[in-house]
């Protein structure tokens, strides 16, 4: 994995979960990591374990949400480490509600962070990786942008969007030495998760315990995923090794969907 050694990564949501998990993965495989996310307290810890690593960090407070942040971002980790030619879009967010119950500002909250975040960091960083004929870009997605579910229209859709803009990007930049790819985690043993434990409990009644097996049985092995498996799976794609893999949502869940 030192073959990312000299690269410099971006991973928003950094700060805890997936992100954290992602951005130390990269930092063992030689990169320099900059991270994004809304809690300075999170991203500060982050950084102090990547510098740990003895690889640089950086911490950038931003709402992906917002463009004129984004591009704030931007430049300052350029101005800190260097071109962030490795991108990991992690940063969302994520609600169930009855789709007559979900309001305008949950379908546009959720958009704003898991597709239009995305597309803003995106879009600014598309022109460095042009520049030096190399780059990567991996969104978290979630197998919820492969296939619908109760209670999820806003984030299935948010998420679908996610993957859509993937596969566009990908077939824009085949021929440019960059590649595109998304990762599509089922439930994944997060904090994220928890809060949908502490959802279920709470309508249904069921223990923590029986919410929390809920959410396993929805894969064949009977287990959340990990934020390291999706980490391993993350940095693998930024890595010379994956140069052939382009334009895919990548299924992470023990099987239960196939495609």
């Amino acid at each position: 994995m030192a073959e990312l050694s000299g690269r410099v990564a971006l991973v928003t949501g950094g700060g805890r979960g997936i992100g954290r998990a992602v951005a130390l993965s990269l930092a063992a495989a030689g990169a320099d990591v900059a991270v994004a996310a809304r809690s300075d307290k999170e991203l500060a810890e982050t950084v102090e374990a990547i510098r740990l690593t003895g690889r640089r960090g950086e911490a950038v407070r931003c709402d992906v949400g917002d463009r004129q942040q984004v591009d704030a971002m931007v430049a300052r980790v350029r101005k800190a480490l260097g071109d962030p030619l490795i991108l990991v879009n992690n940063a969302g967010v994520a609600a169930s509600a009855k789709l007559t119950e979900t309001t305008d500002e949950m379908w546009d909250g959720m958009l704003r962070i898991n597709a239009t975040g995305a597309f803003y960091c995106t879009r600014a960083i598309l022109p460095l990786m042009r520049q030096a004929r190399w780059g990567r870009v991996v969104s978290i997605a979630s197998v919820a942008s492969k296939v619908g579910g109760p209670y999820l229209a806003a984030y299935a859709a948010s998420k679908h969007a996610l993957l859509g803009l993937t596969r566009a990007v990908a077939a824009e930049v085949a021929s440019q030495g960059i590649t595109v790819n998304a990762v599509c985690p089922g439930y994944v043993d997060t904090a994220m998760t928890d809060a949908s434990t502490a959802n279920i409990s709470a309508k249904t009644g069921r223990s923590p315990q029986e919410a929390r097996a809920v959410l396993e049985h929805f894969s064949p092995q009977g287990r959340l995923m990990t934020a390291a498996e999706v980490a391993a799976l993350t940095t693998f794609l930024c890595s010379g090794a994956a140069e052939g893999i382009n334009g895919q949502g990548l299924v992470l869940d023990g099987g239960a969907v196939q495609s």
